[in-house]
């Protein structure tokens, strides 16, 4: 059953790369732009997953359990960890379904993303981090502070985003149709591998696969749906020890994210290994290093926190994804007040001598 999480981790990076899914890009479009098309979406994960888990556990399924709310760590993880992706120019998804496009950038955060995290989870900085999430304040889930069923708050979370789906579906409708080339493919080789999947329906599927994921981790004794950041940990952990304890289903998952976007990148001919300049890399290497250490302090990541804890109304979750979204916001602006500076200080530089902005690449 353990390869059950391979499959998963094929079908979620496949989806990944083809919907370009990416929870940074959701984030800075927020403050830069004011727009909250893919915030939207990320929040359609967010809502069909907390309806599907609520069957799942009303049905007796599964039984996750919830953690006390550690306020400091969530919210300086939370924090760190927004930084770092807007550094490293993707989130948790982003980095790994970047690396299997052939983005060597994402090659360089995806590796320290994963050390920085072992060194937390695991190494000599794991007693930091045990002290940290220590600190609770009691609070587990916000049904049970507020003293409601959990439905009461899933179908307002749910009508929440609808509304704000209907928002953006009307919008899209207003806008006058865009030309685009013929379609090389037809059938479903077109849909999955040339048409441009729409954010909605690729949140959807996303939803779908982290609701699979509970019972078929639960049949390896793994309690869980999708994470990202603890099992980057234990793989690292077992290349350094060589204990097979570490390689379990969630391991398997994130090998099968990179396998997945690689398939979907050759096939959609858009795998291309592309060398970033020395700025950018250190840029990757700095904010690969941050997302590990915030993601640990955390507990999680933009797919942890912010695609399952939330789901399960966990304070944990909706806490630290908003301060990932926070320090998201600070560091996107922090880099176009930093970009704008350069830009006035050389006024006589053209656009192609001040060099490109990693940082802020679409998502």
């Amino acid at each position: 059953m353990i390869l059950t999480g391979l499959a998963v981790g094929l079908a979620l990076g496949f989806v990944l790369q083809r919907g370009r899914f990416c929870i940074t890009g959701a984030f800075r479009d927020v403050w830069l732009t004011g727009s909250t098309r893919w915030l939207t979406a990320f929040g359609v994960v967010i809502a069909a997953h907390a309806v599907g888990l609520l069957v799942l556990t009303t049905t007796g399924v599964v039984t996750p359990q919830v953690d006390p709310l550690p306020l400091g760590a969530a919210l300086v993880g939370g924090l760190v960890f927004g930084v770092g992706i807007i550094l490293a120019g993707g989130c948790a998804t982003g980095t790994y379904y970047r690396s299997g496009e052939g983005l060597v950038g994402s090659w360089f955060a995806l590796v320290l993303y994963a050390l920085t995290a072992a060194a937390m989870k695991y190494g000599p900085l794991a007693p930091l981090t045990t002290w940290a999430r220590e600190q609770t304040v009691g609070a587990t889930t916000i049904d049970a502070t507020l003293g409601v069923p959990a439905w009461t708050v899933v179908a307002a979370l749910a009508v929440l985003v609808g509304a704000a789906v209907v928002h953006h579906l009307r919008r899209d409708a207003a806008r006058p149709a865009v030309a685009s080339l013929p379609p090389r493919r037809s059938g479903l080789a077109r849909v999955l591998l040339e048409a441009r999947w729409h954010p909605f329906a690729t949140a959807l599927v996303i939803a779908a696969i982290a609701l699979v994921a509970w019972p078929l981790s639960a049949a390896t004794g793994r309690v869980g749906s999708l994470g990202i950041t603890t099992p980057s940990a234990k793989a690292v952990n077992f290349l350094a020890t060589g204990d097979l304890a570490m390689v379990d289903w969630s391991v398997l998952l994130v090998l099968g994210i990179l396998a997945g976007s690689y398939v979907a990148a050759r096939a959609s001919g858009e795998f291309r290994v592309r060398v970033p300049d020395a700025s950018t890399v250190q840029r990757s290497i700095v904010g690969g290093a941050l997302m590990g250490v915030g993601a640990a302090l955390a507990g999680g990541c933009t797919v942890g926190h912010g695609m399952v804890a939330t789901a399960q109304l966990s304070w944990e979750g909706w806490v630290a994804t908003g301060a990932m979204l926070l320090g998201a916001g600070l560091a996107a602006r922090v880099a176009v007040a930093g970009r704008a500076s350069v830009n006035e200080a050389v006024p006589e530089a053209s656009p192609a001598a001040a060099g490109p902005a990693p940082v802020l690449t679409p998502a």
